[in-house]
């Protein structure tokens, strides 16, 4: 296997934001550090929201690899933008589990990075299927960039960028 998994008890370098889209508006804002060491935690603090519109949130672990999570009353819709992270992540690991993805980590360990999940969490709100497959497609760029063209495509790299530079990302 590669590096040794990054534990949930260590906290990767990155930053989680809860997005919302609400009355025809996005807002953008930072999820506490305990997001990015427990999908759980992620979850829960997007539901603390409680928007009317929209919810979801970006997680970003050390520019490597991002989860989109979007909690509904049916089960939070999940996308990994790199399954193969899972071999050096728990957070990617927990994705794929609760994924449910039958995948055996020594095809992983040789495999070039592919994403697992619901590629069309976002559609309703404007980012197609195809859009977000090209994005992840292009692995010349770094979570955060590919989370700034999603955001760009959707309508809010704006707001997404004001809560970087707070974040001093």
């Amino acid at each position: 296997m590669g590096a040794e998994r990054v534990a949930s008890t260590e906290s990767p370098d990155g930053f989680g934001v809860a997005v919302v889209r609400e009355d025809g508006r996005w807002r953008c804002s930072a999820l506490p550090a305990a997001a990015l060491g427990s999908l759980g935690a992620a979850e829960s603090a997007l539901r603390e929201l409680r928007s009317a519109g929209a919810v979801f949130g970006f997680l970003d672990v050390d520019d490597e690899f991002f989860v989109i999570l979007r909690p509904a009353p049916g089960g939070t819709r999940l996308l990994l933008s790199d399954a193969t992270a899972a071999l050096d992540y728990d957070l990617a690991a927990e994705a794929l589990d609760n994924l449910d993805a039958d995948l055996d980590p020594d095809d992983l360990d040789d495999a070039d990075p592919f994403e697992e999940g619901d590629l069309g969490l976002l559609a309703d709100l404007g980012l197609p299927e195809a859009v977000l497959g090209v994005i992840l497609a292009d692995t010349d760029l770094y979570a955060d960039e590919q989370l700034g063209r999603i955001a760009a495509e959707m309508g809010f790299a704006a707001e997404l960028s004001a809560v970087l530079d707070r974040l001093g990302r």
